[in-house]
């Protein structure tokens, strides 16, 4: 039986934005057990296990000076705030003021406040950002793409490709593609795109040998060898294979760059310490905490040493995470006339023992995983082992991790998706040694982590999508419409009030709309059941037969829809439904349409199966038809020519 929580605890965890309930999607309060909100306060450091800890630590949260600064201040462009004295702000770029309240007329950036004893990092918040113009394009996983040059899977050349050639013969105005962060490389290769070492660096996994200067450079001889170290394509992606044979031959050509780092030392900091983890990892594996003492954490005694030891490597790596760059630069110069562009994916968290965590240990919570509580598509919970943000560091850095972060995403790209938006308000953190159940909310400063948000989204020119699909608070909703972000508008998820298919004609215009997702089934495997059976084969079914009738209860909605809204068509064509539901999207006021890949050839294999991790071939899946092959279908070319028309119609 779960132990409540009294109310001085209450008060001290509600201090430091730890929440002791919370409202599951049905809507019922959950109280949490006192043993769990114990657990999450220990892991930012509050200690209040015995009544001593807890009267102490209440003690000081209200013994706090009331007019107290917090350790980031944040306002909004044109406005003022008092200050408890005077004081002295020194703008970005490094300009300093003396002031006795911050005053209406800073410049949108981070800057820094000092008034009295504190000195503090404050924000200057930007504006709404604009509005994208209407818009159409596609959403593509970067790995299941084949092309005649590609090595197994789809790299930054295929990108490229896509984006040049859908802008310019379909007049195609955004690309959305997978998370593009760097993942672990050694002993296996991470194939979850939401699962990355580091979310600042690209996946060198994604380089066309051919397309570098070394390749141009090498001997024949040299090319010929590289040229036959070529994988085979399978039925499935095999991401090991293709790292194997690009890591032989990207180190043959490497002597025939006279550009690529020779010098450890001079290497910009971030990238050496990136680079020096995927040379440990090759050695020790691809999770820190199973290291040698004095190699768990970037500044620990040992790395020095280590990184001088394995120089090489960590040179190799480097020029590694520098091609990626290169290249993804390189294909996003295609984006070139396009309404919106390239949308780059970013993804909730990092890996527990991966680059970021290593070197950014002091920002995460040591031990605690994100997830989910349960709902009723998950009765467990979900962990996906990705350690969370401090909120304190965070506040205390100015929030520096999170500008970086954010900052490298949209280097090259001239949008961002936020998987699990939610995640700027709160995140379900799950203590070390509990269940998925056995979790609590995490509050953040929202209002500052939207800011850094949408500063480095003006500065760069990008659109900002916040994924808030599923269950979420209406505050997360009206949060990204405040600052001129868009939602997610999904075909499956938009309901009227009394539970209906909701037209797409009534969805809101702030949304990036689509048939489906990753981790949706695609719209042939939801008219085959696809779904159901693969769930069941991979054993997270209860009841195999409810699960085939609601899929078939699904399907006679979705053929109602159609119908209703002038699409009538035959329901035993699966590609003439298809066309409909695209042609049935393209209806929707939404600010970006996007058609998946998937949806359109008719494959009926969804990217990621959730709840599953061998089960099924979650990331490995390509699509059926190679580059050319699928931007010549007709079914392609059916769907750019419904939705580019509805770009004229707005």
């Amino acid at each position: 039986m779960p132990e409540r929580v009294e109310p001085e605890l209450a008060e001290l965890a509600t201090a430091h934005g730890v929440a002791v309930r919370y409202r599951d999607a049905a809507e019922r309060e959950v109280e949490l057990d006192r043993g769990v909100v114990l657990d999450v306060l220990t892991a930012l450091d509050v200690d209040a296990t015995t009544p001593e800890a807890l009267a102490s630590a209440l003690d000081a949260v209200r013994s706090a000076d009331p007019d107290a600064l917090p350790a980031t201040l944040v306002v909004d462009e044109g406005s003022s705030r008092p200050l408890p004295g005077p004081g002295t702000i020194t703008l970005e770029d490094g300009t300093a003021r003396s002031v006795s309240s911050v005053p209406d007329d800073l410049p949108v950036g981070y800057h820094r406040l000092a008034c009295g004893e504190q000195d503090v990092a404050l924000i200057v918040a930007p504006a709404r950002l604009t509005p994208p113009p209407p818009t159409w394009g596609w959403m593509v996983q970067l790995y299941a793409v084949r092309s005649e040059h590609s090595w197994g899977c789809g790299d930054y050349g295929d990108l490229a490709s896509l984006l040049s050639r859908t802008a310019s013969d379909q007049g195609a105005g955004a690309l959305l593609v997978n998370p593009l962060h760097a993942l672990a490389l050694a002993p296996q290769v991470e194939p979850s795109p939401y699962s990355p070492s580091s979310r600042r660096f690209l996946h060198p996994l994604y380089v066309r040998v051919a397309d570098t200067h070394a390749y141009d450079s090498a001997p024949s001889s040299v090319r010929a060898s590289v040229d036959a170290l070529r994988p085979p394509s399978g039925d499935l992606v095999d991401h090991e294979a293709v790292w194997a044979a690009k890591r032989a031959a990207l180190e043959l050509l490497r002597p025939h760059d006279d550009a690529a780092p020779t010098d450890v030392e001079a290497l910009d900091p971030e990238l050496r310490d990136v680079a020096t983890w995927y040379a440990l990892a090759e050695r020790h594996g691809s999770d820190l905490h199973t290291w040698p003492a004095g190699l768990r954490h970037v500044g620990d005694d040992g790395v020095a040493a280590a990184r001088h030891e394995l120089a090489d490597r960590v040179l190799f790596h480097a020029w590694c995470l520098q091609l990626a760059d290169a290249q993804l630069a390189a294909a996003h110069a295609a984006t070139e006339g396009m309404a919106v562009g390239l949308i780059a994916d970013l993804a909730v968290g990092c890996s527990a023992g991966g680059a970021d965590a290593w070197t950014l240990a002091d920002a995460l919570a040591p031990g605690v995983s994100v997830g989910a509580p349960p709902d009723d598509f998950n009765q467990q919970g979900q962990d996906w082992a990705l350690p969370p943000w401090r909120p304190d560091a965070l506040a205390r850095s100015g929030y520096a991790p999170l500008r970086s972060m954010i900052r490298g995403v949209l280097r090259h790209a001239d949008g961002l998706r936020v998987d699990h938006v939610a995640g700027l308000w709160r995140l379900w953190w799950i203590p070390p040694g509990r269940g998925a159940r056995e979790g609590a909310y995490v509050h953040y400063d929202a209002r500052a982590m939207l800011a850094v948000v949408a500063i480095e989204a003006s500065r760069a020119g990008a659109v900002v999508v916040g994924e808030d699909l599923g269950t979420v608070e209406p505050e997360v909703t009206e949060g990204l419409a405040e600052h001129g972000m868009l939602g997610c508008a999904v075909l499956w998820f938009q309901r009227s009030d009394d539970g209906a298919l909701l037209p797409p004609r009534r969805w809101h215009p702030d949304t990036l709309a689509s048939v489906s997702t990753h981790d949706l089934p695609t719209a042939a495997g939801f008219l085959a059941d696809e779904h159901v059976r693969a769930r069941a084969e991979a054993g997270v079914l209860d009841d195999v037969a409810e699960a085939r009738a609601a899929a078939a209860r699904d399907r006679s909605e979705l053929l109602e829809l159609l119908a209703s809204e002038g699409f009538a068509v035959d329901g035993d064509d699966p590609d003439a439904v298809v066309l409909a539901m695209h042609r049935l999207l393209a209806t929707a006021r939404s600010r970006i349409v996007l058609a998946a890949f998937t949806d359109v050839l008719g494959d009926v294999r969804q990217p990621n199966l959730p709840g599953t991790v061998d089960a099924y071939p979650n990331w490995r899946i390509p699509l059926s038809h190679s580059l050319d092959a699928l931007l010549t279908d007709p079914r392609t070319l059916a769907v750019a020519r419904s939705l580019r028309e509805r770009d004229s119609r707005l």
